[in-house]
């Protein structure tokens, strides 16, 4: 982590001691007796719309809480200012990823007793999206909303191009090159996207190869495995010529009917649903070169802030949306995201849907990235950067695994050393 992030969290502790007492329930009720509790996450726009209906829902079903939900950008940076200055949630609802970075700063409530003082089967949820939640030997949030990404294609361009959904690496070149289209030097049809670097970690899972090392405290996709992929994107991309760098910058070419396959999240279900004449399917992740499946798996939980001052009230919300299936399901419904609750994703809206039920075989299999404190500023700082290099034909693919290493093994050692 940055030193100047760790400067600014020894001073928000320093503070938060001396300001906040925590768990105090000192707080208002508004008319009518129900007590508020604030919800933060960085849902925007119309996503407001479906946490309100979803929160809606909740503050009917009891007498005793009211939920409101506060939109903040930033919502982890959100979190320590707000511990400086006495205005924290009781509730935030972030990325799980994140989960990891900030459990060990003591500014998140381990819920481990909660848990066992209600009850709450932990075993309901996907294995994987727990862990993404525990630090340690402590659990700090609960699971809520799961995606992974799967190969979106389109059903028309494979058509005209006599090639089936792929299931293999192999036939995803294949597919790739013959749905490719050029106009002289400018791409006119895209057969796969390949312009996201951050999906290597999907692709390495496919190779079989890992991240970080068994003990977590080196970088370990500088590999045969590692350069297989991008060996394999540079194929796609240069000799067989499947994509155009920057071809759908700033646009959704799949959605354009401009790009033959692509990876995404069930995100992004309810938005092509609504493209008129795009017909597509979906396939699980192609297999690797061995035959290994993978899968990255991400998404969302909700958490409590250690100096929370409604902790009773956001543990009650918090389990009425996480370990009720009816709840998850319900707002699958509203978002189209997948439920973390593992009942709640084998509902047959989702088992019997063409392609939600895909989302949820790959579930099966799909990984978190590794929870090592400072894995986030490896991908963002040293991986990504040096792959789109390489992708953009500026060093080699061994020069791109070497530099990425070296500057991911400084990041997570400064990490341990602070």
């Amino acid at each position: 982590m940055k030193k100047v992030f760790l400067a600014v969290l020894s001073t928000v502790l320093l503070l938060s001691l001396a300001a906040c007492g925590g768990g105090s329930d000192t707080s208002s009720k508004e008319k009518g007796g129900k007590e508020e509790i604030v919800m933060w996450g960085s849902w925007s726009g119309d996503q407001i719309k479906q946490l309100d209906k979803q929160i809606a829902s909740y503050n009917a079903s009891q007498d005793k809480y009211k939920v409101k939900y506060v939109m903040q950008e930033n919502v982890e940076e959100k979190l320590l200012t707000g511990i400086a200055g006495g205005e924290l949630p009781d509730i935030i609802m972030w990325d799980r990823y994140q989960t990891a970075l900030y459990a060990p700063k003591g500014v998140l409530e381990p819920l481990d007793e909660l848990v066992k003082k209600d009850n709450v089967e932990l075993g309901d949820f996907y294995e994987e999206s727990v862990k993404e939640m525990t630090y340690g030997d402590k659990l700090y949030g609960l699971p809520l909303l799961n995606d992974n990404r799967i190969l979106f294609y389109n059903k028309k361009l494979l058509k005209e191009a006599g090639v089936e959904p792929p299931t293999t690496w192999d036939e995803l070149a294949t597919a790739a090159k013959k749905t490719s289209k050029w106009d002289g030097n400018k791409m006119a049809q895209a057969g796969m996207s390949m312009q996201d670097v951050g999906l290597f970690n999907l692709y390495l899972m496919q190779a079989g190869g890992e991240l970080v090392s068994a003990d977590n405290k080196k970088t370990a996709f500088n590999s045969e495995q590692g350069l297989e992929v991008l060996n394999y994107w540079d194929k796609m991309q240069n000799d067989l010529k499947v994509y155009q760098r920057g071809f759908d910058d700033g646009t959704d070419a799949f959605a354009a009917g401009k790009e033959a396959m692509t990876y995404n999240g069930p995100w992004a279900l309810a938005d092509y649903n609504k493209v008129e004449d795009l017909d597509y399917g979906v396939v699980e992740p192609p297999a690797g070169p061995n035959g290994d499946k993978g899968a990255i798996m991400g998404g969302f939980g909700l958490v409590m802030p250690k100096q929370a001052e409604h902790k009773d009230g956001a543990w009650d919300f918090m389990k009425w949306w996480t370990t009720k299936p009816e709840n998850g399901v319900e707002f699958a419904k509203i978002s189209g995201w997948l439920p973390a609750n593992k009942i709640a994703a084998e509902d047959p809206y989702f088992t019997e849907d063409p392609n939600y039920s895909v989302f949820v075989n790959t579930m099966k299999y799909a990984k978190i990235r590794p929870t090592v404190a400072g894995y986030a500023d490896v991908e963002g700082l040293a991986m990504k950067p040096q792959f789109e290099k390489f992708m953009n034909g500026n060093i080699s693919a061994e020069k791109a695994l070497s530099q990425a290493e070296k500057e991911g093994n400084q990041i997570l050692k400064e990490e341990r050393d602070n």
